[in-house]
């Protein structure tokens, strides 16, 4: 009997080989995975493009995420809001903030900035204390001074805008617009 039982079991063995599992490897499996992530985030498109601020030579780069549809200031040889002209980049580079506390403050751009950012909290119905997450892109043109851009930068974070984004073009492209974002700290 203990020979017919040990006939049974090598039948059931060999019957059952081929669903035993001895090795499972998972390192491939995450590698795709991974590939398919990164080649995802890397080629996917992130919005429409916003037109360039006539005037406005925009540095160029070949990193960066396309433009998103925002409210747009243009530095040129004019200071633009949404394609209207506020005043000329010389005026904005020689005014004085009127407040001690913020020697940075444009006055006549926090003026347009602040009026702004209030017609879209109504809008919004938040309120008027509040930090805006309506990204404001500027346009600042490649010959453009870094303390006029500080400047600026401030200004509109004074007037209550956190998402600052910095558009420049594409190496190898004249009308791919893309922008980095500035972060929210003080300059």
């Amino acid at each position: 009997m203990s020979r017919a039982r040990d006939a049974r079991s090598a039948r059931r063995a060999a019957q059952f080989a081929k669903f035993r599992l001895t090795e499972l490897n998972l390192i491939p499996l995450v590698d795709t995975f991974v590939s398919i992530v990164f080649f995802a985030l890397t080629t996917a498109t992130v919005g429409e493009l916003s037109p360039v601020v006539p005037g406005v030579r925009l540095p160029t780069t070949s990193v960066g995420a396309v433009a998103l549809s925002q409210l747009t200031l243009g530095i040129g040889a004019q200071v633009t809001l949404s394609g209207h002209p506020l005043m000329s980049t010389v005026d904005a580079a020689r005014a004085r903030a009127t407040d001690p506390r913020q020697p940075l403050v444009i006055p006549q751009l926090f003026r347009a900035l602040k009026t702004a950012a209030d017609s879209m909290r109504s809008v919004k119905r938040i309120s008027a204390d509040s930090s805006l997450d309506t990204p404001l892109a500027i346009q600042g043109d490649s010959s453009m001074h870094y303390d006029l851009l500080a400047r600026v930068m401030q200004t509109a974070r004074m007037a209550g805008f956190k998402n600052l984004s910095l558009q420049v073009n594409r190496t190898g492209s004249s009308t791919t617009v893309t922008t980095a974002p500035s972060g929210t700290g003080a300059p």
